[in-house]
């Protein structure tokens, strides 16, 4: 493409359309610049229009998220295993015109764009920094000594702060530290130079905002490259000149100047986040090079401290409290810990920071109010770590580490005060108990995990009995929210540590909680009942169907009613609260109901899938009701038949990707509940499912074959009159070419084997051993030849070691010995699994009596060794575990993943149900072999490593038998 006046039009024509609120010409722009991006010269182009002044500002602007989208999507080769798929790369000539450019273009532009190009820039130096564009580092180094505008040397060092990003996330590795050397060689000194530069700008210019903000926020850039150039190690230069750093970074932590604060609360000051990013590299030196920086720590220490007595609780400060907080937590960690040993030093720290910090504020309520998501993100699940709440609850902790006794004596009278200013005027000073749980809640989980009766700071029971259980009894589930939501996470977190009699006594309030108003509350009380439902003593569910039948009605009935509360028609905790009570209670009565409201839920969420989570525990709650209602009573297959086909027809007719892998495991389920013969409507669904594209699409294959193995262990009859056996076979041999789907081919082999006969089977089995040997000869894996092993030990037990034998051998004559001597019995130790072993080694018992018929003694030793050596020794003393490569050819691009739903899981068919100990199997063989042909056991043991003769003789008196 040249950049003509023609094609300046046409591009700036088409960028203006783009930003169109008519979507039909918005479309259409978008397709155009779609198709002229695959043209050489594109990208070269985009970025002289770009940068063009007499082109319209929004036409710039445009063509600047284009272009940095075009290097995004298109500057990796198509060897790169995130290249996306018919997408045309830029040239290797074209890129070094584009590398030859940005940099400068980047500098002379306005901020907008300046910042896209950067982001471009960025994502360039991802593929190509350094190995391939070796004078971008000079370049960004020359231009940050020659510049004098802090727009420009912002802009650079914004830039260079995207490229190191690299250096505090990636491994370890002999690459990564050539690249950082060859960084730190280039750029450590220059960016000291502006760093102690700009500190005299800033100590000139007091009273000058305009030239402060600018300033600042490059202190700011080159702290935090200053922190990625650290991050894996000290450097050399940065330890020689530790002295000046650390003093600059005194000097701003203590630095204050009106001029520069923001007059909006909610905007955090250029200051501020000078100082966090400060506090974030001493944190950094603390943990990663302690011995170098204690000379700097008693002055920093102090800093922090005083720092955190001036910091508001506005948002507007909470990164700076947070990175502060976090380094006094690391300190007090830390050999240095004396710091914090005076009593009134912790007493200091815990009413001037931690309280106060913990408190809940008006901006939590807000919220909690009008954000539950987030909220409830924070709070429960964990995302809360660099919250002021949390991580002044970590600075307990790391005081707690060597000053427990004197934190937990304070602690304990704090709790009682919160208490006590509660109970004095519970309307006014509810914030008090809300401090009081949040602490009690966050600093004993670990207890809690433990089940004792108490924690450090409160006995849990009796706290429960005063403070939780007269809240969670109030009638009006409505009222105090935010404690109603409090007292429901503490039943949660202490759950396994509550009386059951009296968790089955609070049922009632817990269900009634339901169908509070607040998002947050009645997600809290699904949550708490889902816990509780999960909740095991030893191997055993503490609470059982029978504990639930007396709130069953009314449960279901509060849960399906506020999946229709305001915001909470996809809300997770309920589905998997509604999926937990059904896979426990006999919901036999209201399995008809339950299962209009879940697929009424189903065919709404199909119209756009957009919580992953919800709809899978909405599947996973059919899935248990399917479990619990037609296996234990096949007559109810029908009725759910009935209103889940139609759902299911529409999800696949419809391809909602998302939702197909569900609905082959749950569709399996309903037929493995039938019995034989399936009804026409499910046969005629055979012959789609063997369809090509299906099979392409890697979430499907494990779900397609369950659902396979379903109809193959239900209609094998109608399969085979069908003449359907070869497509099936089909699916298994495309299965089984790859590594990452070669044991979902054995599953349907292992199947086939099962359930067809050796009659049908037998035309075939020459063409599977073929594909099979074929695979083993060419691309064989460790999981691919135990897979292999147990397929052939079923066929052994199901149609008779001779069958196995003579079909192999069809192949190639006396290829059967070939595999037995070089793959069967050098592996065959390598199996794993309870029935696996079993089976295995009763396949190979049961090969003895063939083989010492036919003169293949010598194969006798190898085999019985590893016969013995699966039986008698453990899995960690046999087993070398390595984990094969995947394919990354086979699963480049984006693709759905499979979602195994549990309360669908296949149950495991034992094909050796009569055989109750495969080492009696062994013994009784070998005897019965010892006695129809004497004197050929006795060599074949002396055969055997010495500890396995031993082993096989114990075994053998164990059962009494002889085999001498």
């Amino acid at each position: 493409m040249q950049y003509t006046e023609e094609t300046v039009k046409t591009l700036s024509s088409c960028f203006l359309q783009t930003l169109a609120p008519n979507p039909e010409p918005r479309k259409q722009a978008e397709s155009f610049l779609k198709q002229v991006a695959d043209q050489p010269g594109y990208g070269i182009t985009i970025l002289r229009l770009l940068s063009d002044p007499l082109v319209d500002a929004q036409v710039r602007q445009g063509a600047a998220v284009n272009f940095k989208n075009h290097v995004k999507y298109r500057w990796a080769t198509p060897l790169d295993p995130d290249f996306p798929p018919a997408l045309n790369p830029i040239q290797d000539p074209e890129k070094e015109q584009i590398k030859g450019l940005i940099v400068t273009l980047m500098l002379s532009t306005p901020p907008k764009i300046q910042s896209q190009l950067s982001e471009a820039l960025s994502i360039m130096s991802q593929h190509d920094f350094p190995s391939k564009w070796q004078t971008l580092l000079p370049e960004l180094v020359v231009s940050l000594r020659s510049a004098t505008d802090y727009n420009i040397i912002n802009g650079i060092l914004q830039t260079s702060n995207s490229i190191f990003k690299r250096f505090r996330y990636q491994y370890k590795s002999n690459e990564l530290f050539t690249d950082l050397k060859y960084c730190l060689d280039g750029f450590a000194a220059p960016l000291l130079e502006i760093f102690l530069k700009t500190g005299q700008v800033i100590g000139s210019s007091s009273e000058n905002p305009a030239i402060l903000k600018p300033a600042l926020e490059c202190q700011r850039l080159s702290c935090r490259i200053f922190y990625s150039l650290n991050f894996q190690e000290l450097p050399e230069f940065f330890e020689n000149h530790m002295a000046e750093w650390m003093g600059e970074f005194h000097k701003y932590l203590i630095y204050t100047n009106p001029h520069v604060q923001e007059t909006d609360p909610e905007k955090t000051s250029v200051i501020d986040e000078l100082k966090a990013a400060i506090c974030e590299n001493i944190n950094l030196y603390m943990e990663k090079n302690e011995e170098e920086f204690q000379g700097y720590l008693g002055q920093f220490a102090t800093d922090v401290w005083s720092l955190l007595m001036s910091v508001s609780i506005s948002t507007s400060q909470d990164w700076l409290a947070t990175t502060a907080i976090k380094f006094l937590t690391t300190v007090s960690k830390s050999v240095h810990h004396k710091l914090f040993s005076d009593p009134a030093t912790l007493k200091q720290i815990s009413e001037s920071i931690v309280i106060p910090n913990v408190r809940i504020r008006d901006e939590d309520e807000e919220l909690f109010e009008m954000n539950h998501v987030e909220y409830i993100r924070r709070d429960v699940e964990g995302s809360d770590m660099d919250t002021r709440r949390r991580i002044a609850c970590e600075l307990v902790k790391g005081l707690s580490t060597h000053y427990r006794e004197q934190v937990t004596s304070m602690f304990s009278g704090y709790l009682q005060n919160m208490i006590q200013e509660y109970a004095a005027n519970p309307a006014q000073n509810w914030k008090a108990k809300d401090c009081a749980l949040y602490l009690i809640v966050t600093l004993a989980p670990r207890q809690a995990s433990l089940g004792a009766t108490g924690t450090d700071l409160v006995n849990i029971e009796q706290f429960f009995d005063s403070q939780i259980v007269p809240e969670l009894r109030v009638q009006d589930v409505n009222s105090n929210a935010v404690l109603k939501a409090d007292a429901l996470k503490f039943f949660t977190t202490f759950r396994s540590q509550i009386r059951k009699q009296l968790t089955l006594e609070l049922m009632p309030q817990l269900i009634g909680f339901l169908v509070a108003e607040s998002n947050v509350v009645h997600s809290y009380a699904a949550l708490c009942i889902e816990k509780l439902l999960a909740l095991k003593d030893g191997k055993q569910l503490r609470y059982t169907a029978a504990d639930l039948a007396p709130f069953l009605q009314p449960l279901l009935t509060n849960l399906f009613s506020a999946l229709k509360l305001p915001e909470s028609q996809e809300n997770s905790y309920i589905m998997r609260c509604i999926m937990r009570v059904l896979s426990i209670a006999d919901a036999g009565p209201f399995a008809p109901q339950c299962l209009a409201e879940l697929t009424g839920i189903l065919a709404e969420v199909c119209k756009n899938p957009s919580n992953p989570s919800f709809n899978h525990y909405l599947f996973e709650a059919v899935a248990a009701l399917v479990k619990k209602a037609c296996e234990r009573d096949p007559e109810q297959v029908t009725v759910f038949e009935n209103m889940l086909l139609p759902v299911f027809q529409s999800v696949l007719e419809q391809d909602v990707t998302e939702f197909a892998p569900y609905v082959f495991q749950i569709m399996a389920q309903l037929i493995e509940s039938r019995m034989p013969p399936l009804p026409p409507n499910y046969i005629a669904f055979f012959p789609p499912l063997l369809t090509p594209i299906l099979w392409q699409r890697q979430a499907n294959v494990p779900g397609l074959v369950r659902l396979l193995q379903a109809y193959l262990q239900k209609a094998p009859q109608e399969i085979n009159q069908g003449n359907q056996l070869p497509q099936v076979l089909g699916v298994f041999e495309k299965l089984v070419a790859s590594k990452n789907t070669d044991h979902q081919g054995f599953f349907i082999l292992n199947t086939v084997i099962e359930n067809v006969s050796f009659e049908v089977l037998s035309p075939y089995m020459g063409q599977i051993w073929t594909i099979l040997f074929s695979r083993l000869q060419y691309r064989s894996t460790g999981k691919f030849i135990k897979s292999l092993i147990i397929f052939a030990s079923l066929f052994v037990v199901k149609h008779g070691p001779s069958k196995v034998i003579d079909t192999v051998n069809s192949v190639q004559p006396n290829l059967f010995l070939s595999i037995l001597d070089n793959v069967w019995s050098p592996n065959l130790s390598s199996i794993t699994g309870e029935t696996e072993i079993k089976l295995c080694a009763v396949a190979a018992s049961m090969l003895f009596t063939p083989l010492l018929e036919g003169s293949a003694t010598p194969y006798c030793v190898k085999l019985l060794n590893s016969v013995v050596t699966l039986l008698v020794k453990p899995e960690e003393e046999r087993v070398d575990e390595e984990q094969d490569v995947p394919d990354l050819d086979e699963v480049v691009g984006y693709t759905a993943v499979y979602a195994q739903l549990h309360n669908s899981s296949k149950a495991e068919d034992d094909p050796l149900k009569d055989v109750k100990d495969p080492k009696e199997f062994l013994a009784k063989t070998l005897g019965g072999v010892s006695s129809q042909q004497p004197g050929k056991l006795p060599s074949i043991i002396q055969g055997l490593e010495p500890s396995n003769q031993t082993a096989l003789g114990h075994l053998c008196s164990t059962f009494r038998i002889s085999i001498v």
